[in-house]
């Protein structure tokens, strides 16, 4: 485990933030240095087709839902849009929060336009709400779409949030994730692994990416890349679409313990199940991220 003594502050921290930079890093690592977030930003992301329909529990249809698993299982961060935590958190105050402060939905294709998510909300709008709340806001996060002809921006915007949320003792997530008519293959090991060197320029404490694949090669290799790209930089893989819960937790174990990410960012797999079977299978995420539980010890956690 990682104490205050051990936790690397990046230099962009002023020193009168640094011990609200390294309670909230602590916190949301639980002292491990691996992070457990439990993503609920997809509601803007992805419309309702992540909350309704053919295998999705009915449970997942209300919006609260999210909060009752980020206040009954084990996580270490939920990430979601400010506008939700303002209408939950009265009644979730114990909940670690990440704001995210940009979103875009689906519906405009790479056909159409090259995705761009301009940012909704500046570093100092999440900072007063803090204060204002007295919810455990810890984080920020803000995703980048490389290749998209709108990088540019978003890659400013990304740079400023980073130096922003730092001066503040914030922890900084970016979802990075190359996209757009430029980008022939998403999820090329090598450009994952440019991704997560972006966010070490960015100096982001943690980069979510999407789990690369390439044919003909081992899958647990592949993402070494992007961690050794990374540097100090932490890779945490989004975990898609849901799937079979031993394999995704054999897969998250492989990424961790193989690859060497520094934990995961988990939605579907979480939240479209029942509230009961969904903190079962984030306390299952949580004993293999944090503690480093084997797969079997997992699966008997979740059940």
């Amino acid at each position: 485990m990682v104490d205050s003594t051990e936790v690397r502050v990046p230099l962009d921290v002023p020193k009168s933030a640094r011990h609200i930079y390294t309670a909230n890093y602590l916190g949301m690592t639980k002292g491990s240095g691996r992070l457990m977030l439990f993503a609920g930003d997809q509601k803007v992301e992805h419309l309702n087709n992540d909350f309704y329909g053919d295998g999705i529990h009915p449970d997942d249809a209300d919006p609260e839902h999210l909060f009752r698993i980020a206040a009954e299982a084990k996580i270490g961060v939920f990430a979601t849009q400010l506008g939700m935590i303002a209408r939950y958190g009265m009644d979730y105050p114990h909940v670690p929060y990440l704001v995210k402060l940009n979103s875009k939905t689906n519906l405009v294709k790479t056909q159409q336009a090259d995705p761009f998510s301009n940012q909704w909300l500046d570093v100092q709008d999440v900072v007063t709400f803090r204060d204002n709340s007295g919810l455990k806001i810890t984080a920020v996060g803000y995703t980048v779409y490389l290749g998209s002809e709108f990088e540019a921006q978003m890659l400013r915007q990304a740079g400023r949030i980073v130096h922003d949320a730092h001066k503040h003792g914030l922890i900084t997530v970016l979802w990075i994730y190359p996209r757009g008519k430029a980008v022939a293959d998403e999820k090329d090991p090598h450009l994952i692994a440019g991704a997560t060197g972006v966010a070490a320029c960015l100096g982001s404490d943690f980069v979510k990416v999407n789990y690369p694949k390439k044919e003909g090669q081992e899958s647990k290799a592949l993402l070494k890349e992007a961690v050794l790209a990374a540097g100090r930089t932490k890779v945490v893989c989004a975990g898609g679409s849901s799937v079979d819960a031993k394999v995704f937790l054999q897969r998250l174990h492989d990424q961790i313990f193989v690859s060497g990410a520094s934990g995961n960012a988990t939605g579907r797999n979480i939240h479209q199940k029942s509230l009961q079977e969904a903190v079962a299978m984030c306390n299952a995420i949580y004993a293999i991220t944090v503690n480093g539980v084997d797969v079997k010890s997992a699966i008997k956690i979740m059940k």
